[in-house]
């Protein structure tokens, strides 16, 4: 499914002139408050008529306004998840989601409200009203409502933003399914860059409107430059890894990754599941030689790529470890006294404890089959679980 946008629109002093295209998974509209990625979720749900804008799906025109289109929001097949749940205070969850499949064409009625209820974790609290949940629970709802109404793409505007953090590490795992077994296109506004480290796919970097970057979250997101100034140790590696194996008594897990194996505190996962590691930059030192006596469990063998810019007092460099990149955030003084240059082989430094097992996130082979048709789904991977740590 292909979302392609293209849009020029202008809100008093406030303009917006951007393109992007979405093939898939889950594409994030990131950037600061202001930045317009509201306005443009808006637009592409119709709750908004832009002054010139090109908006397709597949092809399908939603918004040509060269030739005169515009569809209203009803007919748009877009799913569309707020901040808040919006749900009818009136009716119970079952009735609820049921609302959602009614206004589903009857060609498009293919999910099945069993497994969408199995996916959200909504099964013991259909009988409830909208005041007897919380609000983690509400927006599992609100999301159930969306997906029974068939959509072609799933809109949702900063979905976690009214939740307290227990409430954010109760329903990311939720959207992560949502992502991997779903097969609906999700553009997600969010302004949060754990958030988007960990869900997207894609990310389309807003600025006063503007799109400034676009492409794979592990490219965009280890982009400092891209930054501000104050955020720029907030730049990131995104590495996908695979769970080697459990040492319980010391209460670590072990992770083979593409930039080489990856200590961490204890993950509730079985062998072979498959989790999303953000490496942020100021969390990796560097040494010229392999460190000995140190509580660093994480020591990757690399080579200096680049160096950043010169403004500054520090600098973020790029190294390549084994077939992935790193970033690492290092002052200028430490560059001078250890001669660190493209080409100059280092040791990559990370703790253990800078990941926090319940932000890290799953992908893709860890999802059950099968999809919204009413298949049961298979299992999880295979391999012991240990007994602690925390399921994220």
């Amino acid at each position: 499914m292909t979302l392609e946008v293209t849009l020029r629109h202008r809100l008093g002093d406030f303009a917006i002139d951007a393109a992007f295209r979405s093939d898939g998974g889950l594409t994030a509209l990131f950037g600061r408050s202001g930045a317009g990625k509201t306005t443009l979720v808006n637009v592409i749900g119709g709750l908004i008529r832009p002054q010139w804008a090109r908006i397709s799906v597949d092809g399908r025109p939603l918004v040509d306004s060269d030739r005169g289109i515009f569809l209203p929001p009803h007919r748009r097949r877009l799913g569309y998840v707020f901040q808040e749940g919006r749900l009818f205070p009136h009716l119970t969850v079952r009735q609820n989601l049921l609302y959602g499949r009614w206004f589903a064409p009857a060609v498009s009625r293919k999910a099945d409200i069993g497994r969408v209820v199995e996916m959200l974790g909504i099964g013991d609290i259909l009988e409830r009203s909208p005041g007897r949940l919380s609000g983690g629970e509400k927006q599992r709802v609100a999301i159930g409502r969306a997906l029974l109404a068939g959509p072609q793409i799933l809109l949702m505007d900063e979905p976690l933003a009214s939740l307290d953090d227990a409430r954010k590490a109760e329903i990311l795992p939720y959207i992560e399914r949502l992502r991997d077994e779903a097969r609906v296109p999700i553009v997600y506004v969010s302004h949060s860059v754990a958030e988007v480290a960990r869900l997207a796919t894609t990310v389309v970097l807003l600025e006063d409107g503007k799109v400034v970057a676009t492409g794979p979250v592990s490219e965009v997101m280890a982009r400092a430059e891209l930054y501000p100034a104050a955020d720029r140790a907030e730049a990131s590696a995104i590495l996908e890894a695979r769970i080697e194996g459990h040492d319980s008594a010391d209460g670590v897990t072990r992770l083979a990754s593409e930039a080489g194996l990856f200590r961490v505190p204890l993950i509730a996962d079985p062998v072979g599941s498959h989790v999303r590691l953000r490496v942020r930059a100021r969390d990796v030192m560097l040494a010229l030689h392999r460190p000995e006596g140190i509580s660093a469990l994480n020591l990757l063998p690399g080579t200096v790529e680049t160096l950043g810019g010169d403004e500054g007092p520090v600098a973020n460099l790029r190294l390549r470890c084994g077939q992935a990149t790193l970033v690492a955030q290092v002052t200028r003084k430490s560059i001078r006294d250890l001669g660190l240059a493209p080409g100059r082989a280092v040791f990559a430094v990370v703790k253990s404890v800078t990941f926090e097992p319940r932000g890290m996130g799953h992908f893709g082979d860890d999802a059950p089959n099968g999809g919204f048709g009413g298949d049961t789904p298979n299992g999880g991977s295979g391999g012991d679980t240990p007994s602690g740590g925390a399921r994220s």
